[in-house]
């Protein structure tokens, strides 16, 4: 039986990049297959979720954020720290089946499983992206935009090897453990109270604080919300600490869904 190819933790051969590019497309076109307005949805779904922030923390809650003035930029705050959680949820949840889902992938053909999280991180990317720009769009006509919106990107690079990690990794395990699927959902809750999406950081009980500083979305969150809506640059030392963790991480998780690997057809 011929070995299965791998593309590595950075497809760099053309098969393995074209084979990425196409599940990706295939993973977009797919989300939104059978609805009316198609694509649309993409942009039409967080301008509605939107919607529903303003109208919740207006009228109804008339929420406050240190440093944000009016409950118009409170939504739009809360959004960014949401948008962030929705793009680890997602891949979150992908996970634990992201191999086992797949089986004639595993059994049928000679196909590189290790690509199998790049077209989920795109697909969810893509998502943020339009979550994003929203939220760009509520910010220029409330406060303006200041130079420092162009270090967006910059500020959610470091999240990328980290989700590839997560997904690598849960991927594997999921193949032997499928109970680990149940622990998404209150993973994912854990996440969101446990980071600044919802509450500022500086309300945090000091004694507590740590473990939202634990939490990977918190420093996303907080780096996207200083170059928005604080105008200041993002701290690149700790952005730099970031991406070398999440890439010694990423790292890590590939290796284990390399060494784990052999035994998926065993069991699919």
């Amino acid at each position: 039986m011929a070995a299965r190819p791998h593309a590595g933790p950075l497809p760099r051969q053309r098969q393995h990049l074209w084979l990425a590019w196409e599940l990706a497309r295939r993973e977009w076109l797919g989300r939104y297959r059978g609805a009316h307005l198609g694509r649309l949805w993409a942009l039409a779904t967080p301008l509605l979720m939107l919607a529903v922030y303003l109208l919740a923390f207006g009228p109804l809650v008339r929420g406050h954020w240190p440093g944000v003035d009016g409950w118009g930029e409170f939504a739009l705050v809360v959004f960014a720290g949401l948008a962030v959680h929705g793009l680890f949820a997602e891949c979150l949840a992908r996970a634990p089946m992201l191999v086992a889902a797949q089986p004639g992938y595993v059994t049928r053909v000679l196909f590189p499983l290790d690509l199998l999280p790049w077209p989920v991180l795109a697909g969810a990317l893509l998502q943020f992206a339009m979550q994003l720009l929203v939220l760009l769009g509520g910010l220029a006509c409330t406060r303006g935009l200041a130079w420092s919106a162009l270090a967006l990107p910059l500020v959610v690079l470091p999240a990328l090897p980290f989700l590839l990690g997560l997904l690598w990794a849960l991927g594997a395990l999921g193949v032997f453990l499928r109970d680990l699927g149940q622990l998404v959902a209150p993973a994912t809750t854990a996440m969101l109270f446990l980071s600044s999406a919802l509450v500022p950081l500086a309300t945090v009980p000091a004694r507590w604080r740590w473990l939202f500083e634990l939490n990977p979305l918190t420093t996303i969150i907080e780096q996207l919300r200083r170059v928005l809506f604080l105008g200041l640059w993002p701290q690149w030392p700790l952005l730099l600490a970031y991406l070398g963790l999440a890439c010694g991480f990423a790292l890590l998780a590939h290796t284990l869904f390399r060494r784990l690997q052999p035994g998926f057809a065993d069991v699919l």
